[in-house]
C-alpha cells in the first residue's frame, strides 16, 4: 500500500486524495518529529515559568479570565473535548472525516502547537488502522475553526464517542481495541491543539478543488461534444482571439476544446446563413475558463491552509526564549471567501451545460436539426424531456446554495467570539454543488450522444473529434441508444459514475496524449 510522509510543510490535494479516498498509509517525518518534540519542550518551559496562557491556564472563550491551577489542566483538555462534540445532522462521509484527520495531523507536525508526538501519532493510528470517527456535519462556525467536528474526531482520541471500524459503528474505546490502540491522556494544550483549527472546512475544500479540477474540464468535453452534435462551429475557439484577452483560463478551454474536436467532420466550417453560434457554445472559452480562474484561486487558498498552523495560541521558541502567541489563524475566513466563490463558479458551469442540453432537445433552438426531445416517435415517446427537468432542478437548487456564507455572522461565548467564517457551511454547500455539476454534465453528455447518432443517421461514416469520438464510444459502452422511452435514472447515475470519477477525462487525455 502507498506511504505519504508528512511533515507540516508539504502536503498536497493529491496526497489529501490518496489519503481520504484510496487510504494510503500515511507516515510523521523524523525532522517534524523533532519540531514537535521541541514545541513541547518550549510549552513545558512556559508552563514551568509560570506564564499565563490562554487555554491552559484560563479558561475558554469568554472564560479566558478564570485561572486554572496546573493540577486542573490535564481535566481542562478533556472538558473542551467532551463539552465541544455538540455537532449535529447526518455524519461526514469517510473520506471527509480521514481528510480532517489528516490535515489536524499535518498542523501539528508544524511542530508550532506544544502536543507531544504521542498526539500526532495517534492521529495517524486512525488512519492507518482505518478507525473512523462518528463526526456529525454541522455545528461548525468556521471560528475558532471547526470546534464541534473536531471535538467529535477527539472523543474517539480519548475514547469516548463513536466510530466506524470494519463496517461497523462502535464505540470510540470499542473501535479502538478492536485495531489495537490505546485511549489517549490529553496534556496541557493538548486538548485545544485538536479542536482549534480548520481542518474540516480544508479537508472538504481540498476534495472539492481536486473534484472540480476533473469536472471543469468534462464540462469542456460535454460543450464540445454538444457544438459537434449541433453542428457549432470551432471558429470561436481561435487562439487569435484568446490572445486579445489573456485570461489563462480562457486560453487554456479554448485550447483543450480544439483539441478535442481535431480532424472532427460534425463542426460546420462557414456558413452565410448562421456565421455565430449562440452564447451557450460561442462562449465556453469565456465561461469554463472563469470557472478555471475561479478555481485556481480555492486551489491555492486550500494549498496554503493544508500546510498552516491553525490552533491557537502557538508556540515559539527563537533564540532560546520561548513564547506562547495567541492570534487567530483558526479563522476560516480565506477558505470561507474561496469556497464561496468557487461555489458560485460551480453554479455557472451547470447554467451554461443546462443550457446546451436545452438547445440539443429543442427544435427551434436547433433549427430542426434533431428530432424534439431526441426520441423517435414523439409525443407517444418523450425522450429526454424530463432529463432536461431533472438538469433544470439541480440548477435551481445550485443558485440558492451559491448564496455566499461567509457574508453571514452570529457572535458566540457571550461576545467575545464576535465574528465567524461560517466556512465550514460555505464548504458543505459547495460539496452539494459539485455532486449536483456532475449530475448536470452527466445529462449534457447523455444528451449530445443521442443527438451524435441521429446525426450519424443522416450522415453516414459522420467522423467525430480526436477527443470527443473516445468519449462518445466510453459513453455508448454504458448507455445505449434511446430507441423508445425507458427508465433513464440508472443511465443518468452511470454517467455520473463516469463523469466523478475521472475515468472518462482520463480515457480522453490517453487518446490525446496527455
Amino acid at each position: 500500500m502507498e506511504h505519504i510522509e508528512i511533515d507540516g510543510q508539504h502536503l498536497s490535494l493529491e496526497q489529501v486524495g490518496k489519503v481520504a479516498r484510496e487510504k494510503a498509509m500515511v507516515d510523521l517525518a523524523p525532522a517534524a518529529q523533532e519540531k514537535i518534540q521541541d514545541s513541547h519542550r518550549a510549552l513545558q518551559a512556559l508552563l514551568d515559568r509560570g506564564d499565563p496562557i490562554y487555554g491552559i491556564t484560563t479558561g475558554f472563550g469568554n472564560f479566558a479570565d478564570r485561572p486554572i491551577s496546573p493540577q486542573q489542566q490535564k481535566t481542562l483538555q478533556r472538558n473542551l473535548i467532551l463539552s465541544h462534540a455538540t455537532g449535529v445532522g447526518e455524519p461526514l462521509s469517510e473520506e471527509v472525516v480521514r481528510g480532517m484527520i489528516l490535515i489536524r495531523a499535518n498542523a501539528l507536525a508544524k511542530g508550532y502547537s506544544g502536543v507531544r508526538p504521542e498526539v500526532v501519532q495517534a492521529l495517524l493510528d486512525l488512519l492507518n488502522r482505518e478507525v473512523t470517527p462518528y463526526v456529525p456535519s454541522r455545528g461548525s462556525l468556521g471560528a475558532s475553526g471547526d470546534l464541534a467536528p473536531l471535538a467529535h474526531m477527539g472523543l474517539v482520541l480519548i475514547g469516548e464517542g463513536e466510530a466506524y471500524f470494519q463496517g461497523a459503528l462502535l464505540s470510540g474505546n470499542g473501535a479502538l481495541t478492536k485495531a489495537g490502540l490505546a485511549p489517549l491522556t490529553l496534556e496541557a494544550k493538548e486538548g485545544i491543539a485538536i479542536t482549534n483549527g480548520t481542518s474540516l472546512m480544508a479537508a472538504l475544500g481540498a476534495l472539492e478543488v481536486f473534484d472540480s479540477q476533473n469536472l471543469v474540464q468534462v464540462a469542456d468535453l460535454a460543450g464540445a461534444l454538444t457544438l459537434e452534435a449541433l453542428a457549432g462551429t470551432p471558429e470561436a475557439f481561435h487562439p487569435y482571439l484568446q490572445a486579445l484577452r489573456p485570461i489563462p483560463g480562457q486560453i487554456e478551454s479554448a485550447a483543450f476544446v480544439l483539441r478535442l474536436l481535431e480532424g472532427s467532420q460534425a463542426v460546420r466550417n462557414k456558413d452565410r446563413k448562421r456565421v455565430q453560434d449562440a452564447y451557450s457554445l460561442r462562449c465556453i472559452p469565456q465561461v469554463h475558463g472563469a470557472v478555471r480562474e475561479a478555481l485556481a484561486h480555492a486551489q491555492e487558498i486550500v494549498e496554503i491552509e493544508l500546510n498552516s498552523a491553525s490552533d491557537n495560541p502557538l508556540v515559539f521558541w527563537d533564540g532560546g526564549n520561548p513564547m506562547a502567541l495567541s492570534g487567530g489563524n483558526f479563522h476560516g475566513e480565506p477558505l470561507a471567501l474561496a469556497l464561496d466563490y468557487l461555489t458560485i463558479a460551480i453554479t455557472e458551469l451547470g447554467n451554461i451545460s443546462e443550457r446546451r442540453l436545452n438547445r440539443l432537445l429543442d427544435p427551434a433552438l436547433n433549427e430542426g436539426l434533431l428530432p424534439a426531445f431526441l426520441i423517435k416517435e414523439g409525443g407517444l415517446n418523450s425522450g429526454f424531456m424530463l432529463a432536461q427537468y431533472t438538469a433544470a432542478s439541480l440548477c435551481a437548487e445550485n443558485k440558492v446554495l451559491a448564496h455566499p456564507a461567509s457574508v453571514d455572522n452570529i457572535p458566540t461565548s457571550a461576545g467575545t467570539e464576535d465574528h465567524a467564517s461560517m466556512g465550514a457551511t460555505a464548504a458543505l454547500k459547495a460539496r452539494e454543488v459539485v455532486n449536483n455539476l456532475a449530475t448536470i454534465i452527466a445529462i449534457e453528455l447523455m444528451a449530445a450522444a443521442q443527438a451524435i447518432d441521429f446525426r450519424r443517421e443522416a450522415e453516414p461514416g459522420l467522423m467525430l473529434g480526436k477527443g470527443t469520438e473516445p468519449a462518445y464510444r466510453d459513453l455508448r459502452e454504458i448507455i445505449p441508444f434511446i430507441e423508445k422511452d425507458t427508465i433513464l435514472y440508472p443511465y443518468i447515475g452511470k454517467t455520473k459514475e463516469l463523469v466523478a470519477s475521472g475515468q472518462l477525462l482520463a480515457r480522453v487525455k490517453s487518446t490525446l496524449g496527455g
